[in-house]
């Protein structure tokens, strides 16, 4: 039984470190995000701590004693750095950082894009940010503009909207605000 423990949490922590980076990778590029929510990834991560340590009753060689020790400080690390990403977005999430403007829906359905205001306080600025909704949990950010409260959206067709002034043809993946 020990065995399985092990070999599960070991698969589990890749799985969940290889989202974990396409989750930043995302954030930082503006891409699809379909990586769960970081609290899953806690999750996860906590689950192949827990199976790791209860893999340390396999000790039949030294990689299954090996694989052990580097399922538990792996998923430990990714476990305690999620947990940082998660309390530090819930702190500003209870600070007002982001405020859920609107919902705006193309003519035909095909996209929906929530639209936020974001304020950093006295760290830094404030502005809108809209962000498409994708299926289950994905979504991607399309427009980012400092420096205003509100946002005035038409959609010209069914892919071609409007943000303030701003055209952005969904269908050729436009976006504005990010370089």
């Amino acid at each position: 039984m020990g065995k399985q423990y092990n070999l599960w949490a070991f698969y589990l922590i890749l799985v969940c470190l290889g989202l974990a980076t396409y989750s930043l990778y995302s954030n930082m590029n503006n891409t699809w995000l379909i990586a769960p929510p970081n609290y899953i990834l806690l999750l996860i991560s906590m689950i192949a701590l827990t199976l790791g340590v209860l893999g340390f009753k396999d000790k039949r060689n030294w990689r299954v004693k090996t694989r052990s020790w580097i399922t538990v400080i792996i998923s430990s690390l990714t476990s305690i750095g999620l947990f940082l990403v998660v309390s530090f977005t819930l702190f500003l999430t209870s600070m007002g950082a982001d405020e859920h403007i609107q919902t705006d829906s193309s003519p035909g359905d095909k996209y929906t894009i929530d639209f936020y205001h974001y304020d950093a306080g006295a760290a830094g600025s404030f502005g809108v940010r809209g962000e498409i909704n994708g299926p289950l949990w994905f979504k991607k950010r399309i427009y980012l503009q400092p420096n205003i409260q509100q946002v005035d959206v038409e959609w010209e067709n069914n892919d071609t909207l409007s943000i303030n002034n701003q055209i952005l043809k969904l269908d050729e993946g436009d976006t504005y605000g990010y370089q």
